[in-house]
């Protein structure tokens, strides 16, 4: 059967199975509808919470990344996979046992403010949008590619899917569909990763595979090192060499993602989910176990890519690549099909009518610098790139570009719908808690009935997948990178008024509504500046990805600082962090010991 055929097959059973389990899970309130009930087994929700977690940037772009960063794209693998370190560890239990609905209700109460509140709410509002930007991007590119459709018909589809689910079963729905969804993600993400592996060095565990031998006994890494300097690439194992980032950026972004994660609020709201803190701490082991399969597979998949897709596709002519598609036995050669999608392009500069994949970008000349590169014809100079791949396609074609059979190329399409989905429906819940609970409930109506709160809250997730399909169909950057801007947001703006808020008494009010304000801004401000007004990186050379960083010490430098200078917070409010940090008890056992 063709590549859609099997697409339409799989992509529907999935669909089928999403949209059932939303029905049978539906929801009459508002406890079920933000928290699941507070009864999700640790497991599943651990299931859940990779799901939730390995996004549309993990499961599309990550690897896509590494496959063009080489070695410093790991700092997407560092940051990520330490966040949620971090994040188990030091946020998640004490915010279990603070039992409310969301990050701005914890805030709130913690910092005895609605203002503080409110301020969480737009920050989480922000954040979630900014994320959920990137996975309906995602969603767009698997429907663009598989289904034959635009990318803005991909999204428009991904948010009827997303919004039916989302509504009918809020959170309870939305654990156990995400249960599903990383069943579905995890065995499309590995089953090629096996199958390239033992295609490429003969063994089929990828991690293995990732530092094993080629056929001509030559070293994956060493061939794929080889291969970049031939076409005037750094090195793809080289760290903090010329054209690659430097050591302060790749600092900044690997902590911008790591603490950015421990302040997710779509991540935290997970561990309401569970009876109780034990639940939570067993959630957090699970998910690790569950996020780590993906996490160490990427970077043996982004090598596998990249080094088929050299030999597919450098120096060969369209003739070539048809050729060798029928020798094959394929339908077409993947070129063509995700040439179609415009995220690879091929301009061919020097008339030979081969395709040259080297370092730089494609630009045309003036008839004076035409003269002096001695190609007064054709326009261009000789040495110049002439393809322009997306990094979102790495993972997505790479079955294809393996030239594995049909059914698994669907698969891996069924995965990457699961995997922006499945975070997608987690994202525009926050947004939907931020504005009903928070806002709505809290201050604005709260003797609201519990019919008048659910409509309120599924009315909000409608909306709120209309934005997000905005972003998604004209996003400011690949999936990743847009993925990376929200994690900055996130570090700058919640995880010190978090960790002050679990850890400090005395942090006021005053410090941590300044902090939030003052981190976030200088951080959206530094994004769009060298994003979309053209201003260079002028902050130690920092790019936006990792600005983040400093927006979180600016946050935590107004949190200790402002505090010493306002009132204390009440007494109660002290009491209450000591009951978060220390179990009743605590003292006189350790006392009798």
């Amino acid at each position: 059967m063709s590549i859609l055929t099997w697409t339409y097959i799989i992509v529907g059973i999935t669909f089928a199975l999403y949209i059932g389990i939303a029905i049978a899970t539906r929801v009459a309130d508002t406890k079920s509808f933000y928290v699941a009930g507070g009864n999700v087994p640790p497991v599943l929700n651990g299931m859940a919470t990779g799901a939730d977690w390995m996004s549309a940037a993990s499961f599309i772009s990550m690897a896509g990344l590494i496959s063009f960063m080489g070695y410093t794209g790991v700092i997407y693998l560092l940051g990520w996979t330490g966040g949620y370190v971090l994040l188990a560890i030091l946020l998640a239990p004490f915010l279990r046992k603070f039992g409310q609905f969301t990050v701005p209700d914890f805030v709130g109460t913690r910092y005895y403010s609605n203002t503080a509140r409110m301020v969480a709410a737009v920050c989480a509002i922000f954040v979630s949008f900014t994320y959920v930007a990137g996975q309906m991007r995602g969603v767009g590119i698997v429907f663009s590619r598989f289904l034959n459709v635009d990318i803005t018909t991909g999204v428009l589809l991904g948010m009827v899917i997303v919004l039916t689910y989302a509504t009918l079963g809020g959170m309870k729905g939305i654990t156990y569909t995400q249960v599903a969804q990383y069943c579905v993600l995890i065995i499309a993400y590995i089953i090629p990763a096996v199958a390239i592996s033992n295609q490429v060095t003969g063994n089929f565990i990828p991690q293995l595979g990732f530092g094993g031998h080629l056929s001509d006994g030559r070293y994956l890494l060493q061939a794929l090192d080889e291969i970049s300097r031939d076409l005037g690439f750094a090195e793809y194992t080289g760290a903090f060499v010329a054209g690659k980032k430097s050591m302060i950026d790749v600092f900044a972004i690997t902590i911008a993602l790591m603490v950015g994660t421990a302040g997710l609020p779509h991540v935290i709201i997970r561990f309401y989910t569970v009876p109780n803190v034990a639940g939570a701490r067993w959630s957090a082991v699970w998910a690790l176990v569950f996020i780590g399969i993906l996490y160490t597979t990427a970077p043996a998949i982004a090598s596998f890519a990249r080094y088929n897709m050299i030999l597919s596709l450098n120096e060969k002519s369209l003739d070539d690549l048809k050729t060798d598609a029928a020798s094959a036995g394929m339908e077409r050669h993947w070129f063509f099909s995700w040439q179609e999608t415009k995220l690879i392009k091929w301009e061919d500069l020097n008339g030979d009518g081969k395709i040259q994949y080297r370092a730089g970008n494609i630009k045309s000349l003036t008839d004076e610098k035409n003269q002096a590169h001695g190609n007064p014809e054709k326009g261009y100079p000789v040495t110049k790139n002439e393809l322009i791949v997306d990094r979102d396609i790495m993972v997505l074609a790479n079955p294809e570009i393996a030239q594995l059979p049909n059914w698994v190329i669907a698969l891996v399409a069924s995965g990457g719908l699961a995997a922006a989905l499945s975070t997608a429906a987690g994202l525009l819940l926050v947004i939907s808690s931020s504005i009903s609970h928070d806002f709505y409930t809290k201050l604005i109506n709260p003797d609201a009935s519990e019919a008048k709160k659910l409509m309120v809250a599924r009315l909000t997730v409608a909306v709120a997948v209309c934005i997000a399909g905005y972003f998604g169909i004209h996003p400011p950057g690949f999936v990743a990178q847009v993925v990376a801007f929200a994690f900055g947001l996130a570090a700058s703006s919640f995880f010190p008024v978090i960790v002050m808020g679990i850890f400090s008494k005395t942090t006021t009010k005053e410090a941590a509504i300044t902090g939030m304000v003052l981190g976030m801004s200088f951080t959206i401000l530094y994004i769009i500046q060298t994003k979309f007004l053209g201003v260079g990186w002028w902050f130690m050379g920092i790019s936006p990805e990792g600005i983040g960083t400093v927006g979180m010490l600016i946050n935590f430098t107004c949190c200790l600082v402002i505090s010493r200078f306002t009132p204390a917070p009440p007494l109660e409010v002290q009491e209450m962090v000591e009951s978060i940090r220390y179990p009743r008890g605590a003292g006189e056992a350790s006392a009798a010991h």
